[in-house]
């Protein structure tokens, strides 16, 4: 509790908000609810289909601006700059490879869920594979990681952010953001998530564009950077340890596979699986693609979000590094009792990286417009999970337990669900603020990698391997979870010591990297899966049409049906330029690598 009593007291003392400030805050929020109401009666929102497929008619430029947004939460803004702080660029990876995953998910993984009709990814499954356990698994696996990872720490995230700049109490702007938030996801459905996404990722982009601009001034330009991080020592450190020296490989994209904070082995191949576990297998993001209104308009969208996915490295990570730069003694802490004092925290305080530079460079006006934005960030990815989540509960658990639901009741039981979620996930806070909140970001990635790469292996198995089936499927799961689930028992059981400690913890934490641990998990969830479809009887033919890569039902452009030979023509047209940017966007991707390698 003493902790808590110190971080208000100290921020307290920084910049607070200005009357401009929350005239801004009060008018975003406003024109935000506009946006959903205005989007909601355009929808139909009270068809199952409507509300949670926004009627199968998105263009591609909210879908990108939206796949965008519901990746990019407060979390990640926060999440991000802060293990920029504590690790220098590596961290840029983690959306850098975002490129690759997003174009298998539009060339790949798209035409055969469009091919198999469905609405969400369990029921993906339980087409192709047959049965209800894995689709029952999958469904509360979704439901269990949307409350551990995404719900609580962009709630922890945005509370802290509100916390820091407000100076309001942290579980009264938690609460507060919560109610904003489902009041627009259960009135309006998915049509009024994914404008205001488009609203939200505009509003961000720009403000982070200024926040950049202003703190490369501070420190004098992009060339001074590395030196300016390399100085970056808080006043106070802890003797005859290294842990308060700023990393010597900080701006480096790929580190020694052996002693490196991010492998560039595990970066590659680790980070691989586990993205497209994100990207391609998970409801939040498949639904946005899904309601596209043709292939090309999921395409375009997936390259647009791509390009949007380049700019975390400048507009997110760096600006972490500037913070540490100017603010060392906070933002850059290793005395436990100093970082209690910046912000509540013993293990280290890289989080407040942004709200910092947010709170300090930012102009009146501005300052709020950033901190509208933040909120909004928070309420951009928990409007898209509470949707997405209470379409998998409705769908794949509800339908199950009562078949003869009508659509009255399903949408009932849909906009409950979401209640339910947010009671849990306040209830989850507290643990996660006494947890290691050392690095929000690296939580998140550690917990996903102990969980996702069975689901990554039984995905791409399903959809390359006829032969894979059912019984080879589900035990390739269980296997995964049982392997998985162990390690994520015993990090939780032994969190990181703080600097100057003795890492006393089992060796398959200290010893085994957990992106490299998600390469070892793919490939034992995998082979499960291949012995256990080899050892049982092959899937009918009737089984697999229409649901593998190599039996996808031929999908005839808009046009071909009718003989209309212009629409055709142009369906082709748009297919031959969302090609050519696909390439055009990996050669930019392989630059930056380059680049920064």
């Amino acid at each position: 509790m003493a902790g808590d009593n110190s971080t208000s007291d100290t921020h307290a003392l920084g910049p607070q908000l200005s009357v401009a400030d929350i005239v801004i805050i009060t008018v975003y929020f406003a024109l935000n609810l506009v946006v959903g109401v205005w989007s909601s009666c355009r929808a139909s929102r009270n068809t199952v289909r409507g509300y949670f497929l926004a009627g199968r008619d998105m263009t591609w430029w909210p879908i990108g601006a939206s796949l965008f947004a519901s990746s990019e939460g407060s979390g990640l803004f926060i999440g991000l700059a802060g293990s920029g702080a504590a690790g220098g660029l590596a961290v840029a990876g983690f959306e850098w490879n975002a490129t690759y995953v997003l174009l298998a998910l539009a060339w790949v993984f798209v035409p055969i869920y469009v091919s198999s009709e469905i609405v969400t990814m369990p029921e993906y499954i339980q087409k192709r594979f047959g049965g209800q356990r894995i689709r029952m698994y999958l469904s509360v696996l979704s439901l269990l990681l949307s409350v551990f990872t995404k719900i609580s720490i962009d709630l922890y995230a945005g509370a802290l952010f509100v916390h820091i700049c407000l100076g309001w109490n942290f579980y009264l702007s938690t609460i507060l953001m919560l109610i904003i938030t489902a009041l627009y996801t259960i009135a309006g459905g998915l049509a009024a998530v994914i404008y205001t996404d488009a609203l939200q990722t505009l509003i961000m982009v720009v403000g982070a564009v200024i926040l950049t601009v202003k703190a490369f001034n501070q420190i004098g330009g992009y060339e001074q950077l590395a030196a300016a991080y390399a100085r970056a020592i808080p006043s106070r450190t802890v003797p005859n340890t290294s842990c308060h020296l700023p990393r010597a490989d900080a701006m480096h994209m790929f580190r020694d596979p052996y002693t490196g904070d991010l492998p560039w082995t595990g970066m590659t191949f680790g980070l691989t699986i586990m993205a497209t576990w994100y990207w391609c297998t998970d409801q939040v993001i498949v639904q946005r693609s899904l309601s596209a209104r043709d292939l090309n308009h999921a395409k375009a969208g997936s390259v647009l979000a791509s390009y949007l996915k380049m700019l975390p490295m400048g507009l997110m990570v760096m600006p972490g590094m500037i913070s540490r730069a100017l603010f060392p003694d906070d933002v850059g802490c290793v005395v436990p009792s100093e970082c209690l004092r910046a912000c509540g925290a013993e293990i280290g305080c890289s989080n407040i990286a942004y709200p910092k530079l947010v709170m300090e460079l930012m102009p009146i006006g501005l300052r709020g417009l950033m901190v509208a934005v933040m909120m909004a960030a928070l309420m951009s990815s928990l409007t898209s999970i509470f949707n997405s989540s209470s379409t998998l509960f409705t769908m794949d658990i509800w339908r199950r337990l009562r078949p003869r639901a009508g659509e009255w009741e399903l949408l009932l039981v849909g906009r409950l669900v979401i209640v339910v979620l947010i009671g849990v996930s306040v209830a989850w806070i507290p643990v996660l603020q006494g947890s290691n909140s050392g690095q929000l970001f690296i939580y998140m990635q550690s917990v996903t990698s102990s969980l996702a790469p069975p689901v990554t292996a039984v995905f791409i198995l399903g959809i390359f391997w006829q032969r894979a089936n059912e019984q080879g499927a589900f035990w390739g799961l269980m296997a995964g979870l049982a392997v998985g689930a162990t390690r994520l028992v015993l990090e939780f059981l032994h969190p990181a010591l703080p600097c100057g400690h003795a890492d006393t913890r089992p060796a398959i934490l200290s010893g085994f990297h957990y992106l490299h641990f998600a390469v070892a998990l793919f490939t034992l969830s995998g082979a499960v899966v291949v012995v256990g479809s080899l050892l049982t009887p092959a899937p009918q033919r009737t089984q697999i049409q229409n649901l593998t890569w190599w039996t996808l039902a031929q999908d005839l452009p808009p046009g071909a049906k009718t003989g209309d030979v212009q629409a055709a023509q142009k369906h082709a047209f748009w297919a031959r330029v969302c090609g050519f940017n696909a390439i055009l966007l990996m050669c930019v991707n392989i630059f930056f690598y380059a680049y920064f390698a």
